[in-house]
């Protein structure tokens, strides 16, 4: 079995550009793993550009953009939609038509971090550090064999992780 997973955020320029390096990685063959924004920024954040590279992940083809390629007739079917904007933050996070299987997994975003450059590069690692968290929660289910109920509440649980 295959699998699609989009990752959703507000600007699609850090967070949801991250879980997608992450899950392609670890979650090839199985799945393949897209991102983007409501209101992408069109450019992806150099410091999650680094982050990835440090976790030595590739990045190339990664860029921002909006979720409306994926709402296309061409887009690929999507299995799991994960919004991974920060509802503390009063961050607006998007909803995905269809039927895929939705969760939120809210992560506060690096790119709004002020200070010095080692206080915004331990935004970025603490970002990577809980996507990859929840995203190796998630390869662990076993998907084949779950109920969509169970599943549903399984990824939802992953969340609060």
């Amino acid at each position: 079995m295959h699998y699609n997973v989009l990752f959703l955020c507000t600007g699609n320029s850090a967070r949801s550009i991250m879980a997608e390096a992450i899950m392609n990685f670890k979650g090839r063959p199985t799945f393949t793993a897209y991102s983007a924004g409501s209101h992408p920024s069109g450019t992806v954040r150099p410091e999650a550009i680094a982050q990835l590279q440090s976790a030595r992940l590739p990045t190339e083809g990664l860029r921002s953009k909006s979720w409306e390629e994926f709402s296309k007739p061409d887009a690929p079917q999507l299995d799991f939609v994960f919004t991974v904007c920060d509802n503390a933050a009063k961050e607006v996070c998007p909803i995905w038509p269809g039927h895929p299987l939705i969760a939120h997994w809210g992560v506060p975003d690096p790119a709004a971090v002020p200070g010095t450059p080692d206080e915004i590069e331990r935004a970025y690692r603490s970002a990577f550090m809980m996507l990859e968290r929840r995203i190796d929660l998630f390869l662990s289910l076993p998907l084949a064999t779950i109920d969509k109920l169970a599943l549903h509440q399984e990824i939802r649980n992953i969340g609060h992780q």
